[in-house]
């Protein structure tokens, strides 16, 4: 049985590195990170929800999601995918439609990196473009364990089959 400890995340002024264990396969976890499964756990009620997932799960192709917030707003983002290598990489952009109070539009790139471990799957996401806004870059890193610690519960919550 996997242990679980506590997701781990840190920035410094240009890329936020954040790290869990979880209690999955490498495709298990790559489906709920980039297909319509990110609706039923990422996020929770006191904070956002993403809503309204689409994808063109392909090298080139496009992504979009609509983040609710708690107070019933409804914030879209989206980018593209750079790079896919199923189950064990997948790189994408990252851009806010709206003007992130740190970050403004600018565009991110998140890579995930999934590496079997015994009883699961280590998430790693590294999560770079932050040069120049060293708050904002803290507050993702700090957004990112929340996120973790989400998807953690999420698949260590479903029925073992």
């Amino acid at each position: 049985m996997l242990q679980l400890s506590l997701p781990q995340a840190m920035a410094n002024a240009d890329t936020v590195v954040a790290s869990a264990d979880l209690p999955a396969s490498p495709d298990e976890v790559s489906a709920a990170l980039i297909t319509s499964e990110v609706e039923r756990w990422w996020g929770s009620p006191e904070t956002y929800r993403m809503t309204g997932w689409n994808a063109d799960l392909r090298v080139g192709g496009s992504w979009r999601v609509t983040v609710r917030t708690a107070d019933g707003g409804r914030l879209p983002a989206g980018g593209e995918f750079l790079e896919i290598e199923m189950p064990r990489r997948i790189v994408q952009t990252r851009r806010y439609g709206w003007d992130h109070p740190a970050l403004g539009r600018e565009e991110t790139t998140v890579a995930y990196l999934l590496e079997p471990i015994v009883g699961g799957t280590r998430l790693t996401i590294c999560h770079g473009g932050f040069a120049g806004f060293p708050d904002a870059a803290a507050e993702h890193a700090e957004s990112w364990a929340r996120v973790l610690g989400w998807l953690q519960r999420y698949l260590g919550a479903r029925p073992t089959p």
